[in-house]
């Protein structure tokens, strides 16, 4: 049985390439990558001579089911992306989870991955955060996590292409408003990268400004919970009291039970509840 190795490699600096990446990948009997032109380049550099095969978006199933027979019969092979971490916004997750079915051993070798290298840098808290990738392209599909993402505490972090970066900051700002924070990220670890702080606002005055290019990784400040937590009182406050207690009771719930439910909503005491029901 051969083992499947996730080779991470430079999402621009081919110094950031680790040392055992580039043993697995010379020692490995084959190189699945997601474009041999692409990939040759880096193994040239390296003076890399393991035999390549192309494993993309459009052949990862029928492809995976070849490589998993010659995994079987005892070829170690290493699977790379364009650049990055496989299968992180890449081809990979579905050869990974074939092998597992398989029994085929998987061992990560790990490195550069532009979302990291984005979301560390860019001066927004970075303890927790959602990662995107790119957003979908069906319009109710986008719609949908774009809505998911207004009232997101997380970190957001969300990959696009420069000929779509305009068009995706209005939709965000249609969706988070004009003050959000936003870093943006564009050309990792290349001669030209650069990681720019500033609002959502800005960022669309940058972007009609100076027209984007290469490839980019938006870094959005996930909504204060502060403020979800005023936007429910006030939601609340806006309908009257007793109708909020019927909203308790016609799901079955107790009178009692009802009023403390409704003094955590509004965050008044049970006391004041009471009060004002007998006021009304």
């Amino acid at each position: 049985m051969g083992t499947l190795y996730l080779c991470a490699t430079p999402i621009g600096n081919l110094e950031d390439i680790t040392l055992r990446a580039l043993r697995i990948l010379e020692e490995a009997d084959l190189i699945a990558a997601e474009d041999t032109r692409n990939s040759i380049k880096l193994l040239n550099h390296f003076e890399i001579k393991t035999p390549m095969t192309s494993y993309h978006e459009f052949n990862k199933i029928e492809k995976a089911k070849s490589l998993i027979s010659q995994l079987k019969e005892g070829k170690n092979i290493a699977l790379i992306s364009d650049a990055g971490t496989p299968g992180i916004s890449d081809p990979g997750e579905e050869l990974v989870g074939m092998c597992r079915e398989e029994g085929i051993p998987v061992v990560v070798v790990p490195g550069p991955a532009a979302v990291i290298t984005a979301v560390t840098g860019s001066g927004i808290p970075c303890r927790r955060f959602a990662f995107e990738a790119f957003l979908p392209t069906d319009k109710k599909k986008r719609q949908r996590v774009l809505e998911e993402l207004k009232d997101e505490t997380r970190t957001i972090v969300i990959y696009e292409a420069p000929h779509h970066l305009l068009s995706l900051l209005n939709e965000l700002r249609e969706v988070l408003g004009d003050e959000r924070r936003i870093a943006i990220c564009k050309e990792l670890t290349k001669k030209y990268e650069s990681s720019r702080l500033m609002t959502i606002g800005e960022a669309i005055a940058m972007s009609e400004a100076e027209p984007p290019r290469g490839e980019h990784v938006l870094v959005i400040e996930g909504k204060n919970p502060r403020v979800i937590e005023e936007e429910n009182i006030r939601s609340w406050t806006e309908i009257p009291l007793e109708a909020h207690m019927k909203i308790y009771e016609d799901q079955g719930m107790p009178r009692k039970e009802a009023m403390k439910a409704v003094a955590k909503d509004r965050k008044i005491s049970k006391r004041d509840v009471y009060r004002q029901l007998l006021s009304e």
